[in-house]
Formats: structure tokens, sequence, C-alpha cells
């Protein structure tokens, strides 16, 4: 079986969700998948894309609930979900071929498409169901963080970000060092008390999640205060586009 680092990532590159801003467009999905059809893990294929049951290799998923608190309020959540490149990853550990990895430098879990045999071990050890199996390769893929993005020295370094972060249209996303407690996504994680998604794996991943904050009471809020929100969140899209 495949070893974890024997001592700890130098970095703990990973994503910070915010479920309280998320409005389940799937724009990062589809980036994803157009980035990554031509990246690391390309091909991200496809089965019957036009029919009635279609299926394929897609690293972020979107799955959208309806909550109802104890007021009897209700809202929709939607909650994006994809490898959290856990610290201590099972489907490393499981891996019989060494085909997956834990990088030591940034804590990133990678698949060696040329070691892996398809036996998806590691999808039967992952608790978050975030291994995808390329039926056409016969080959276990999974998120990359965009490594071959993040790391572009022909990019402007304001752009090597995953590019399901670069697309959100209303920043729900954050990339960043999540082992320095003074970089911008863990000063989030403090102030907004990030959460680990099911703790009681043990897996201690990376990514975190802010969860929905309560909802505000119509009176409460003014009609200046959801314009200057709109604001905020148009000219951070702006910026992002200009930036690309």
């Amino acid at each position: 079986m495949t070893s974890l680092p024997s001592s700890p990532p130098k970095k703990k590159l990973g994503l910070v969700i915010d479920l309280d801003i998320c409005v389940g467009c799937h724009a990062c999905a589809v980036n994803c998948k157009e980035w990554n059809t031509g990246g690391h893990s390309a091909p991200l294929t496809d089965q019957q894309p036009y029919d009635a049951n279609p299926d394929g290799v897609w690293f972020n998923r979107i799955h959208s609930f309806e909550v109802v608190d104890d007021s009897g309020d209700g809202r929709t959540v939607n909650f994006p979900k994809s490898c959290l490149h856990c610290e201590d990853a099972p489907c490393v550990t499981v891996c019989p071929t060494g085909a997956s990895y834990k990088r030591e430098e940034d804590g990133i879990v990678l698949v060696n498409a040329d070691h892996c045999i398809g036996c998806k071990l590691c999808s039967w050890a992952c608790p978050y169901g975030a291994r995808e199996y390329d039926a056409d390769a016969g080959i276990m893929k999974k998120c990359t963080l965009c490594v071959d993005k993040i790391y572009n020295e022909n990019l402007p370094p304001e752009t090597r970000v995953p590019a399901c972060v670069s697309t959100c249209p209303v920043g729900a996303r954050s990339f960043g060092d999540l082992g320095d407690p003074s970089s911008d996504v863990s000063k989030l994680v403090a102030k907004r008390d990030g959460y680990d998604l099911m703790p009681e794996m043990e897996c201690r991943p990376t990514n975190k999640y802010l969860a929905p904050r309560p909802k505000q009471n119509s009176g409460q809020a003014t009609l200046e205060a959801v314009a200057a929100d709109s604001a905020g969140v148009l000219a951070r899209w702006v910026d992002k586009f200009l930036s690309v």
C-alpha cells in the first residue's frame, strides 16, 4: 500500500467554500471541466452526454438542499463538493500501486495515471465520494487543484488559482495556504468558524466550508444594504474578468 508523506507538507494548499453566498450556478463545475479536459488529468470524458442518462467525469459537483430552520423559515443551500485533499487521505493509503499520492511540497493529492490500474479501491475508501472513474481510460481521476495552472509561470500571478475559483461570479470560493495562520484563507476560516466536512471520519480535510449565516428578517435589511452588497459583488466580478 502507499504511504503518506513522512513529514507534514510544507504548505497546505486548499479551498475555502462559503455556503452562505454560493448560488449553485455550476460555473465552478463547468470551468473546471473546461480547464482540466486539457490539463493534468485530461481528458474528462463524457458518456452519452445528450441521452436521457448522461454520465462522465466531473471533478466538481454541486448538490442543492432545502433547509428549514427552527422558526420554520426555509432556504436553499447549494453545496459544492470535490476532493478535499485530506491530511490523512485514505484514498492514498489504500492504493496498491502508488498511483494515488500526496505531495510533500504542498499537500495536494494526485493520481499517477501511468500507475493506476482502475481497481477503484480509492473510490471505496474515500468517504466523500470525490473519486471519478474514467471508463474510457480505465483509471481513477480527481480534482488536482489545477496544479498545472497554479504553478504556471506563463500566467499573471493573480490568475494562478484553480479554475473553479477564478470563475465564481460571487466570490464563494477562496484558495490559498491553509497551513499558514497568516494567510487570507486561514484568517477567513478563523473569522467565520470554518469547519471540516464529516470530521468524524478523521480524514482531516484541507478544504474548509463556511456555514450559511442566519437569515435576516426582511424588516432588518434596507435597500441601501442590498444595493451595497450587489455593488460589491459586481465590482469583484469586473475585477476578476479584467484580470483574466
